[in-house]
C-alpha cells in the first residue's frame, strides 16, 4: 500500500430498479469524488438496482413478478454498464468498487448474483466477487457464489478487497482475504439496522436510535483490526418516500456508512439519512502501529498450528480438458521408459 491514499465512500441512493438511471448516478458520483481528490471510490451492496426489499413479499406472485423486473435490472459483469463506468473512472483516474445485482454469465441462465465490480482508474474490470451466501430470504434472489470468487487486487494504491453484508460473519473468509495481503477492505452492506435482540428482531435505523446496536459496527471494526486494514463500509441509503409500497415494511436502507482505520477506530463516523461522499486518508503508518502489536501475516498468524485450505472448483456447468500435445507426452514416456502411445490411450481414458 502507498503511503498515504485519499479515498471515498459513495452513500448515494441507486434509482430503486432502474439499473440506466442508477448507472448514469454512479458514473457522477464517481466523477464528483475524482474532482474531491480520492482514487477509490465505494458505493454499497447491490447498489445497481438497489438491494430487493421486497424480497419477503406475500403473495409469491408479487414475489415472482419483483424477481422478474429484478432480472431486467441486473447488469452483466463485464458488460455494457462495467464499460460505461469504467469511462467514468478513467476519466477521473478513480479506482471505482460497486455492488450490483449480477446477470449469470452462463448461456441462457436468468440466475442472479450479489456481486461487486472492481474497476480500475484505467477504466479496465480487475475482476468480480460474489457473495459466497445469501442470507435467510436471500436465497429466493440470488445464487451462490465460489471458489473463485474469493480474491483480491493488486492496484497501483495498494492491495484491494470487499465483502457483502454478512460475509463479514464468515470468520474464514476474513482470514482468506488477509492472506491473500487485502490491505484495504470495501464493506459494502444493504443499510443500516436497529437490532433489538437478535437477528430476526431488527428494524430500520431512525434519527435518535443508537447506532451502536447494529452488528455492521462490530463486524467492520473486528474485521479491521483482525486483519489490520482499512475498512471503507459502505452502506445504502433510499428514502422511504422513494420505495414501493410492498418495500417499506424491510427499507432498512438508512445509510450508516463510516471509514475505519486497521486498530478499529472510525476516521469518519456513520452518516444516517442523506445522499454524501465520505473521504479520508488513508495512512499506511495506521498499519505500522497495529501490525506491531499482531499481524496476521506475521508474528500472530501461527500457520504451524493453525492453517486455511482454500477448496472447491470454478461454478460452471463443464470443464474442457486440455490438450496435451504429443511432443509432450513422447517426452514424458521416454523419461519413465514407457511406450508414447500406450500413455497417451491413458489419459484419454482418464479424461
Amino acid at each position: 500500500m502507498r503511503d498515504k491514499v485519499k479515498v471515498a465512500v459513495a452513500q448515494i441512493s441507486p434509482v430503486f430498479m432502474d439499473k440506466e438511471a442508477t448507472v448514469d448516478k454512479t458514473c457522477k458520483a464517481i466523477e464528483e469524488a475524482g474532482r474531491g481528490g480520492a482514487e477509490l471510490v465505494v458505493f454499497s451492496e447491490t447498489h445497481i438496482p438497489g438491494y430487493p426489499y421486497w424480497r419477503g413479499t406475500n403473495p409469491i406472485s408479487r414475489w415472482s413478478e419483483n424477481q422478474v423486473e429484478y432480472i431486467k435490472n441486473a447488469i452483466s459483469i463485464p458488460g455494457p454498464e462495467t464499460e460505461v463506468l469504467g469511462d467514468a473512472c478513467s476519466s477521473t483516474e478513480t479506482i471505482a468498487v460497486v455492488g450490483a445485482t449480477e446477470l449469470s454469465d452462463i448461456k441462457g441462465s436468468n440466475t442472479l448474483y450479489n456481486s461487486i465490480a472492481f474497476i480500475d482508474k484505467d477504466g479496465k474490470l480487475l475482476g468480480r466477487h460474489r457473495k459466497l451466501m445469501p442470507t435467510h430470504g436471500e436465497r429466493t434472489v440470488w445464487g451462490l457464489g465460489g471458489r473463485e470468487d474469493i480474491r483480491v487486487f493488486d492496484t497501483s494504491i495498494g492491495t484491494i478487497g470487499g465483502s457483502i453484508c454478512y460475509e463479514h460473519h464468515m470468520t474464514l473468509l476474513k482470514a482468506a482475504n488477509a492472506y491473500l495481503g487485502e490491505e484495504i477492505h470495501c464493506a459494502l452492506w444493504d443499510g443500516y439496522w436497529v437490532m433489538d435482540w437478535h437477528p430476526g428482531k431488527k428494524r430500520r435505523f431512525k434519527p435518535g436510535d443508537d447506532y451502536h446496536l447494529c452488528d455492521i459496527e462490530y463486524a467492520s471494526k473486528e474485521y479491521a483490526i483482525e486483519t489490520q486494514s482499512f475498512v471503507l463500509s459502505a452502506c445504502q441509503y433510499i428514502p422511504d418516500d422513494m420505495m414501493p409500497d410492498d418495500t417499506k415494511d424491510f427499507n432498512i436502507a438508512s445509510g450508516g456508512s463510516s471509514i475505519i482505520n486497521p486498530a478499529g477506530v472510525y476516521q469518519v463516523e456513520p452518516v444516517f439519512d442523506e445522499e454524501k461522499i465520505l473521504y479520508a486518508e488513508l495512512d499506511q503508518d495506521d498499519r505500522h502501529h497495529t501490525k506491531a502489536y499482531l499481524d496476521a501475516l506475521g508474528h500472530y498468524a501461527r500457520w504451524d498450528v493453525l492453517r486455511l485450505d482454500i477448496r472447491g472448483t470454478p461454478n460452471q456447468p463443464f470443464t474442457e480438458a486440455p490438450e496435451i500435445p504429443y511432443s509432450k507426452v513422447r517426452e514424458v514416456a521416454e523419461k519413465h521408459k514407457v511406450d508414447p502411445d500406450i500413455l497417451e490411450k491413458m489419459l484419454r481414458e482418464l479424461e
